[in-house]
């Protein structure tokens, strides 16, 4: 019997729409970044909110996902919250901003600004 070794899926993924904002605002900034780090904070009625930063370097043990020409890190505190998570960009009449399709999400509180695991 041989073991053959499985490719582990991607921490994240970014849709099309995602990764042509990420490329917009990161080509606006004056100084160039190596990316944008999303990671979780305390925040809300739910417990949790997301949180997309310019990355100016890279932290220890932060996640690289690297696709569609972007570079995203995933802080390692946030890691296990965001595992299987989908980056999307909306603009519509209601939103305009970074969306999260998160399986591990539980619940979200009423406003959706937050949510929890």
């Amino acid at each position: 019997m041989s073991l053959q070794p499985t490719s582990l899926p991607k921490a994240m993924t970014i849709t099309e729409a995602a990764a042509e904002r990420v490329k917009a605002i990161m080509a606006k900034r004056e100084t160039p970044a190596v990316g944008l780090r999303i990671g979780v904070k305390p925040q809300g009625c739910s417990g949790l909110s997301y949180t997309v930063e310019y990355a100016d370097e890279r932290k220890k043990f932060e996640e690289i996902v690297e696709d569609k020409g972007v570079t995203i890190l995933i802080d390692p505190a946030a890691t296990m919250f965001l595992l299987g998570t989908e980056m999307d960009y909306v603009d519509d009449k209601f939103q305009a901003g970074f969306v999260f399709r998160n399986p591990n999400e539980k619940g979200r509180c009423g406003c959706g600004e937050s949510f929890h695991v």
